[in-house]
């Protein structure tokens, strides 16, 4: 059987988190993300992955989630990435904005 990993990247200006509206019908679909340190700066060196059939508990004791980072900030919904850019200005946070350099491609994994 072949599958096709989609690796997607973009470069993200005060922006914490980038997933497909929706996300990915498929439970056992896995995310694979390289986190950057909002504070320093610092990029991590292996992925983090993320698939909707595992949980973690809650930082705040408050149920499970699929992820638990420390991260604040603005929830942009429905952002058009077709043009290949995003940007705007976030009046809560008091800062721009904005996805750029939007890259896409396809590879055969076995």
């Amino acid at each position: 059987m072949v599958n096709h990993l989609l690796m997607i990247a973009a470069d993200l200006e005060n922006i914490t988190a980038l997933q497909p509206q929706g996300g990915c019908d498929d439970p056992n679909f896995t995310y694979y993300f390289k986190l950057k340190c909002g504070n320093c700066g610092e990029v991590t060196q292996k992925e983090t992955c993320v698939s909707l059939n595992e949980t973690v508990p809650s930082a705040k004791g408050k149920g499970d989630v699929h992820l638990s980072q420390k991260a604040e900030g603005t929830k942009f919904n429905d952002i058009d990435l077709s043009g290949g850019e995003f940007a705007e200005y976030d009046e809560k946070g008091e800062c721009p904005v904005m996805i750029s350099n939007l890259r896409a491609k396809f590879d055969v994994v076995k």
